[in-house]
């Protein structure tokens, strides 16, 4: 049985107004929550798009990866306290830097790559 359920894509950027109003033309996407700081993007059909708003984003460079893509996975958990003791013994790693508050965590996958564990209402 799985831990979680991907529930959505998390994309880096500089402002949230312009890719809300990209991806609610783009994709029919329209916004559950929206804040200068983030927003969460869904059709109601499955995995939404989240979109954060980072200090000093710097745009990936394509196909060149001197910028990397900015992006993380979020997983949705019933549990986080069961979740995390899964996806460590799965091998996942928790960073010390832990900006959530009890609803979600974030984690690296062994590669290094950030997602989150998220408690979904």
């Amino acid at each position: 049985m799985a831990v979680g359920r991907l529930a959505a894509v998390t994309l880096d950027c500089s402002e949230i107004a312009p890719l809300v109003a990209f991806y609610r033309e783009a994709a029919g996407l329209e916004p559950v929550h929206e804040s200068e700081s983030g927003a969460f993007l869904s059709n109601g059909d499955g995995v939404a798009v989240a979109l954060q708003r980072v200090e000093n984003y710097r745009r990936p460079e394509w196909p060149g990866q001197s910028v990397p893509q900015q992006l993380h996975l979020d997983l949705a958990v019933d549990d986080i306290e069961t979740a995390e003791t899964e996806l460590l013994r799965l091998g996942a790693t928790k960073p010390a830097d832990q900006p959530g508050d009890a609803k979600w965590r974030v984690f690296l996958d062994p590669a290094g790559h950030p997602f989150c564990a998220s408690v979904w209402d």
